[in-house]
């Protein structure tokens, strides 16, 4: 018997602190910082509400989340939990839908990080850094989980710290005037340019579908429980405190943001981050900002190798991959489910270069639709698991979600309302046609697996 055959468990080595800053850099990345202005632009100042709303949402997912991992934490998390409350197909479709949503990701991360370094190195081809962050971030990853949580560690705190500089910042150019002449700048510009809704309830609404996907990846943290030191005491404390964090950074720094600048003239500025920081005086704000995104990018491809590689291998172990991506290197970690997923990220490189810009786009609607779909079979699951609890067994839940079963329902109807936007807009509709394109074509590659059985 080979060696990886005798260590059939991951290794559990990820703190607390690990956990916590994997969400929170899961769920605060480019979105936050160069795409806030677009959805500005839609609900103007009420964005505030739409990301309140959102906020709630969150809230309940991490704890419908969060029951059901730390009774059963195991790798793949969701995945694993709807093969054993739904059923073996549902765990199918979620696992290889949601690997999808992550190789996607990653492959519009590491484009973009050649695009980052472009900013320093322009003569320097953009395959190359994307090449680099590939097998940099493999490395991390065939390596002991806890070196793959040091580097997600230290990438989310650089993003934690421009967004409380911006918070900070912001504050005092609000209060004091700092980087205004030593004029407050109070928070006027909230209702003086069309007022709060200055779109109207119908603005406030449509944001809710780019609030919503800019929270994507906060469920990460479900696929680090079966890695979790102590998971009935580490993974609670660590959603708990990511979801204070996230509500606070975002909704703080957009506030601080269009407290500051009109609403209607922050897209004509780029990154909102850069236009506070060059305010406040900061010099090279602009490069501060490349390095900061860099580092999302890199955050994000590091967490998508993580996760694709956990749920490979969860689907193998399932028996609904091949099984050699189940194997487990001596560090104890799925080596060819990692190297799979990473090979997959570099093949992204080469399409963004040659396949015709509609395919791609086909291509990441799968990854958007990946979101509702995996959100909305995580409260299904919870669901399903509390029913079958005895009243005992109730009481004896480490940490129950609260509202049940009203809260999860509710979310759900969320979900469904935001499905019903996206078929409004012909950018997002896409992804309710080619999605359950994507369901027809595992339903067919799961039914027809006994040919070739895995």
């Amino acid at each position: 018997m080979r060696k990886w055959e005798k260590q059939q468990q991951l290794r559990r080595g990820l703190k607390e602190r690990h956990i916590g800053l994997i969400a929170l850099g899961g769920s605060v990345g480019v979105g936050l910082f160069l795409g806030s202005a677009s959805a500005i632009q839609i609900a103007g100042p009420s964005l505030l509400i739409s990301y309140f709303i959102g906020g709630i949402v969150v809230f309940y997912l991490l704890r419908a989340l969060g029951e059901v991992a730390v009774a059963y934490p195991v790798a793949g998390s969701f995945s694993a939990h709807a093969h054993t409350y739904i059923g073996p197909l549902a765990g199918y479709l979620t696992g290889w839908t949601y690997w999808f949503m992550w190789v996607v990701t990653g492959m519009a991360e590491i484009t973009a990080i050649g695009i980052y370094v472009h900013y320093w190195l322009p003569a320097l081809p953009q395959w190359i850094p994307a090449l680099l962050a590939v097998i940099i971030m493999a490395g991390a990853n065939l390596a002991a989980v806890a070196i793959y949580g040091e580097f997600e560690f230290w990438f989310a705190l650089i993003k934690v710290i421009a967004i409380v500089a911006l918070i900070l910042g912001g504050l005092a150019m609000i209060l004091f005037g700092i980087g205004n002449s030593g004029i407050p700048v109070g928070i006027s510009n909230l209702w003086l340019y069309g007022g709060f809704f200055p779109q109207g309830a119908t603005g406030t609404i449509t944001a809710l579908v780019m609030v919503l996907f800019s929270y994507v990846g906060i469920e990460v943290v479900g696929i680090t429980a079966g890695e979790a030191k102590d998971p009935a005491k580490t993974l609670p404390a660590a959603i708990d405190k990511v979801f204070w964090r996230i509500i606070l950074f975002y909704i703080g720094s957009l506030y601080v943001i269009m407290s500051i600048c009109p609403w209607s003239d922050i897209a004509k500025a780029g990154s909102p981050f850069v236009s506070i920081f060059e305010k406040l005086g900061i010099a090279n704000a602009a490069g501060i900002m490349n390095f900061v995104v860099l580092s999302a990018a890199l955050s994000s491809c590091n967490s998508g190798i993580f996760s694709t590689g956990r749920m490979l291998y969860t689907l193998a172990v399932q028996g609904e991959a091949p099984a050699f991506l189940g194997r487990l290197n001596k560090n104890q970690v799925p080596v060819y489910a990692v190297l799979v997923s990473a090979a997959c990220l570099l093949a992204g490189v080469v399409l963004n270069y040659i396949v015709p810009a509609k395919v791609f786009v086909y291509v990441t609607s799968i990854g958007t639709f990946a979101c509702l779909w995996v959100w909305a079979v995580i409260f299904i699951i919870q669901l399903i698991f509390r029913r079958n609890l005895s009243p005992a067994e109730t009481n004896k839940l480490v940490y129950p979600m609260p509202g049940y079963p009203f809260s999860g329902i509710l979310c759900l109807l969320m979900l469904l309302l935001v499905a019903v936007i996206m078929s409004q807009d012909t950018d997002t509709r896409l992804a309710l046609v080619i999605g359950p394109l994507w369901l027809l074509g595992l339903l067919a590659c799961y039914y027809g697996r006994a040919r070739c059985r895995f």
